[in-house]
């Protein structure tokens, strides 16, 4: 896996990655994660990585890891 560039971001880290014939968008916030796997072919360049990351983007990202804190604590407290 070959790391292509990244982006940080006031509330997360963002890294773009090359990989099987894939590229991925990881965001990282605290303890959480996402991944977005693209094909290869499905973008002409590795700069088009770059435009899928807009404000609308980041925010709906953010909201899920919300959801996946909430989601966390809620099965914590079950135990």
């Amino acid at each position: 896996m070959r790391v292509i560039g990244n982006i940080v971001h006031e509330k997360c880290n963002i890294t773009f990655f090359h990989w099987n014939n894939r590229y991925l968008i990881k965001l990282e916030a605290g303890p959480f994660e996402q991944t977005f796997k693209i094909q290869e072919y499905d973008l002409a360049s590795e700069e088009e990585l770059k435009e899928i990351i807009t404000e609308e983007f980041i925010n709906q990202s953010l909201a899920r890891f919300e959801d996946m804190a909430n989601s966390l604590g809620q099965a914590i407290e079950k135990i």
